[in-house]
């Protein structure tokens, strides 16, 4: 953990740290998946607020981020590998004082062994793009309150914005 601190904030690993976890969510060792360890900073999710140029009306913080660590972790590796791999999982891997550790497992969309793999075909549809960004992995799901069965959870079904805006 001390290399990994010193390491750059995204790296990619030649195999998964914790291979139970990784094959429980999709992982093969096969050509078009690769796993990349993501250091993300702990610390609170609250907006920092403006230091000028606003009205007061506008310079109040009143909401946190509602993302979890992990799904940040996922988005930062999408964006990195932006071009053609698209997120399928990510799990924790550790933490000290200052970090988060996660690995996340990307899928190549035009790989043609992910294409002929039952499994993982699904990722090479349209409709997968860019699915961390749009909260559709697991982590994004947690985060948007569709794993809930409390009272909260119909008004998120949809979406955040549908039912009258009320799922926030």
């Amino acid at each position: 953990m001390i290399d990994w601190r010193k390491s750059e904030a995204i790296v990619k690993v030649d195999k998964p740290l914790r291979l139970d976890k990784a094959r429980a969510l999709g992982y093969k060792a096969k050509k078009g998946i690769i796993v990349v360890r993501v250091r993300v900073l702990r610390g609170g999710h609250k907006r920092s607020r403006p230091k000028k140029g606003r009205r007061s009306k506008r310079m109040t913080v009143r909401k946190s981020l509602k993302m979890n660590y992990r799904e940040i972790a996922e988005q930062r590796a999408a964006r990195k590998y932006m071009g053609n791999m698209e997120v399928l999982n990510s799990y924790w891997i550790g933490k000290d004082g200052e970090h988060y550790f996660y690995e996340v497992i990307l899928v190549d969309r035009n790989a043609p062994e992910i294409k002929s793999d039952k499994q993982l075909s699904f990722i090479t549809n349209p409709a997968n793009k860019v699915r961390a960004m749009r909260g559709l992995t697991s982590a994004g799901q947690k985060a948007r309150g569709l794993r809930s069965s409390s009272v909260r959870a119909p008004k998120v079904r949809p979406s955040l914005r549908a039912h009258g805006r009320t799922g926030n």
